[in-house]
């Protein structure tokens, strides 16, 4: 009897216990990753501050269904969208805080910048998937692009590897501080094409004028 007794107690107990215990902590989410960068700079009128962006990448998180692009800091952005390069579909977004995006999964996200943050069309496949995006937006950046004497200057630290920068129509090179490739487009504005090889973020400073 006095053993059945004991053995009731000690039951009891580790019931108790196991009732107690905290549940554990819901997993993080996974860091956010993406692959094969290029952005491409339009300028447009001298004067304005403004360029165009249009910024393709593949999203690779596995299993993600949201992607933050930044909006970079000093710069006013207007004219947002994202298009499903698969499909061409436009996507929802909306502008969220540093603070939203890194809880979501940016890991290195500033908490005083804001970010686009894109529904994904469909969660990224486990098994090496991705999406493939295309993300525009308008920035006004007086401090980027200017005018100085007759010449449009544009200065940018440019992070990732592949980018080009667009000359306003009218307009024809005059200087790019880094190793470039230039070409005539279809509509006869100057594309200047780039990659950075840098360890870091390239500080790149391209120069125009008009067409005598």
């Amino acid at each position: 009897m006095l053993q059945r007794a004991c053995i009731l107690i000690l039951t009891g107990v580790a019931t108790t216990a196991s009732a107690q215990s905290p549940s554990p902590a819901a997993s993080a989410p996974p860091a956010q990753t993406e692959a094969d960068e290029y952005t491409r700079y339009e300028l447009l009128g001298p004067g304005t501050g403004r360029f165009h962006i249009l910024y393709e990448v593949t999203a690779t998180t596995p299993g993600a269904t949201v992607f933050f692009n930044p909006i970079r800091k000093g710069s006013v952005a207007t004219d947002e969208r994202v298009r499903d390069r698969l499909s061409g579909k436009l996507l929802d977004f909306s502008i969220v805080g540093g603070r939203e995006a890194k809880a979501a999964g940016l890991a290195d996200a500033d908490p005083d910048e804001r970010y686009i943050a894109v529904q994904l069309p469909r969660p990224v496949p486990a098994d090496g998937g991705e999406v493939r995006l295309l993300i525009e937006k308008t920035y006004q950046d007086p401090k980027s692009y200017v005018v100085e004497a007759e010449q449009v200057v544009f200065t940018r630290s440019l992070g990732i590897k592949r980018n080009a920068v667009v000359l306003p129509a009218g307009y024809e090179l005059v200087s790019c501080n880094v190793p470039a490739q230039v070409a005539t487009e279809d509509d006869g504005r100057i594309a200047v094409s780039f990659v950075n090889t840098f360890p870091g973020p390239a500080a790149v400073v391209v120069k125009g004028r008009r067409l005598r």
